[in-house]
């Protein structure tokens, strides 16, 4: 006999203490007979649909006196709690327990946790004041339990009968009422599913055409759209901005940054990439231990449901066969985007639907420069001639009119002129050499600072370097304020480190001209197998200043011998 809902989750999990593989975004209470099959049944199905990480605790199960670790585990780590306050609720010991948990919660934390109830065929003022069923229930748990007990549980039961909910009668449709409270959950969780993206002058044309080409015929039974341009264009803050359009449209959504990147790791960037879309799409840690379970993961978890799969910066490494197995199988409601700075490669993954953003208008462009060079949206007077021949050399390209109009703030006039000079002996299409005029006119210190970056910190907390380059005396606190203030850098919402990828490929491209040949003769490694080769050879010389190695994913174990000479 199949299980569906509700019953075959409670079959599957007899454990009386199911420990929590991840944190949880919202905890469901209530007694089981009252409204397991109907109501509660109703709002599950509505959270898993989007895949909304709901702990759904089934009292009946409980054993013992105490709430179970795991179950304070669960409590503590959801955002939202919704006790569903039927008129068995109070008979259950278990109920009381985790009501008063999630009010202390909510006191403790205020802000962190939202408590959302529903008075299911129950007065708020009955449960408020304990009256009916609930005066009754109480009184059995006062022979059993002590006064201190019974007035945490009456306390948590007023404050939880004051607050706001959902008031279910016999007259309203159990369906009507669990769709009102799903949108009202997903309305306080969706920011976290949201993308942070800088925002691009004009691009609301730009994600319109994008999502008009989402919902259109696809020829080859594999939905793709492929968005290409040079770098700096604003491909991934168009393809970040279509996500957050319509990513609530899917059951599943996944974007994944810097594919080339990632694939660039010769020995484990096709496990890595894998891991990372599957973790993303099951929102769960999943580490895949080679391509081929890879792969039939992806078949049997992730291609049957209605995805949304963004690959930001792809190139001609990536292949569906190696990654994602045959996506032919994958659900006809699903769809791709791909980004590239290559149109040939979206033309080997036969991709039919093609989508080229231009360059900024004239005035876009002139807005974007005049944001950075003069914090307002439009230039100053007497600047206004230079401005427009900036605009001019920058080709619309909008990376290069932020980091060019960052570089002239608060300069004078003759600074202007000689960069002006500079840039127009540029080829607009040498994106990096023109990014390289705003790298030039760092310290010493600071260019030592962007080059770390560069090449090992992207992505790591920005506190994490502080103490080495205290050590050198760089002053880390002013470099980062500058190199923010030049758009060389940002600061996510996780205090981590962030960069463009051309502005990240420059960093490293001018290491690489310390020696083009010798990976170990050069002040940074950051590419995994070179610094391997480098410690197991006896390679490396004094000029080494920064060496990022992980051996978690290597074979060969490294020693405190391999290490020595770097140590003295």
């Amino acid at each position: 006999m199949e299980l569906t809902g509700l019953n075959a989750i409670a079959s599957s999990s007899r454990s009386p203490d199911p420990l929590p593989a991840v944190e949880y975004e919202v905890f469901l209470s209530f007694r089981g007979p009252d409204v397991r099959t109907t109501f509660a049944d109703f709002l599950y199905r509505l959270l898993d649909r989007p895949k909304i990480r709901t702990f759904l605790d089934d009292e009946e199960l409980r054993k013992g006196e105490k709430i179970a670790p795991s179950l304070v585990k669960a409590i503590g780590e959801s955002r939202i709690y919704i006790p569903i306050l039927s008129p068995g609720y109070a008979s259950s010991k278990w109920c009381l327990q985790e009501l008063a948990l999630m009010m202390e919660h909510c006191k403790k934390d205020e802000g962190r946790h939202i408590m959302l109830p529903i008075f299911y065929f129950m007065e708020p003022r009955n449960v408020r004041h304990c009256r009916g069923s609930y005066e009754q229930a109480l009184e059995q748990h006062s022979l059993k339990y002590g006064e201190d007990t019974i007035r945490a549980w009456k306390d948590a039961l007023k404050e939880v009968g004051d607050m706001k909910g959902w008031h279910v009668t016999e007259s309203d449709r159990l369906g009507a009422v669990a769709e009102e409270v799903f949108s009202r959950v997903w309305s306080h969780i969706k920011g976290n599913y949201m993308l942070v993206t800088n925002e691009l002058i004009g691009i609301d044309s730009h994600v319109n055409q994008v999502t008009e080409l989402l919902k259109s015929d696809f020829e080859s039974g594999v939905n793709i759209v492929g968005i290409h341009g040079m770098g700096g264009i604003g491909k991934t803050t168009i393809a970040k901005a279509v996500y957050n359009k319509v990513f609530t449209q899917f059951e599943r959504h996944c974007f994944m940054e810097d594919v080339r990147e990632i694939l660039s790791l010769k020995n484990e960037g096709l496990t890595t990439l894998q891991s990372k879309i599957i973790s993303s799409i099951l929102r769960d840690d999943h580490k895949v231990r080679d391509v081929s379970e890879g792969i039939h993961i992806i078949k049997d978890r992730v291609f049957p449901h209605k995805v949304l799969i963004i690959l930001d910066d792809v190139d001609d490494r990536f292949t569906f066969e190696q990654i994602l197995g045959d996506v032919r199988k994958i659900s006809p409601e699903s769809r791709f985007i791909i980004t590239t700075r290559d149109k040939r490669v979206l033309e080997l993954l036969q991709v039919s639907k093609l989508y080229e953003p231009g360059g900024l208008s004239h005035d876009h462009s002139l807005q974007l420069l005049s944001r950075h060079a003069f914090r307002m949206d439009n230039p100053l007077e007497d600047m206004a001639t230079l401005c427009e021949e900036f605009v001019e050399v920058a080709a619309g390209l909008p990376l290069a009119l932020e980091v060019i109009g960052s570089l002239l703030f608060r300069r004078e006039r003759k600074f202007w002129e000689a960069k002006l000079i500079e840039l127009k002996r540029i080829p607009p299409a040498k994106v990096q050499e023109r990014l390289e005029i705003s790298y030039d006119e760092l310290s010493g210190s600071e260019k030592q600072i962007f080059l770390d970056i560069a090449c090992v910190f992207i992505g790591r907390n920005k506190e994490l370097p502080f103490y080495m380059w205290s050590d050198y005396n760089f002053n880390p606190e002013s470099g980062i304020s500058t190199l923010i203030l030049r758009s060389l850098i940002k600061v996510d919402e996780y205090n981590q480190f962030w960069m463009h990828d051309h502005v990240r490929d420059l960093g490293r491209m001018i290491v690489r001209e310390e020696d083009d040949q010798h990976p170990w003769k050069r002040t940074r490694i950051w590419s995994n197998e070179d610094a391997v080769d480098m410690l197991l050879n006896g390679e490396g010389t004094d000029r080494l200043e920064v060496l990022r190695v992980n051996m978690a994913d290597e074979d060969t174990e490294l020693t405190e011998k391999e290490f020595h000479k770097f140590l003295d």
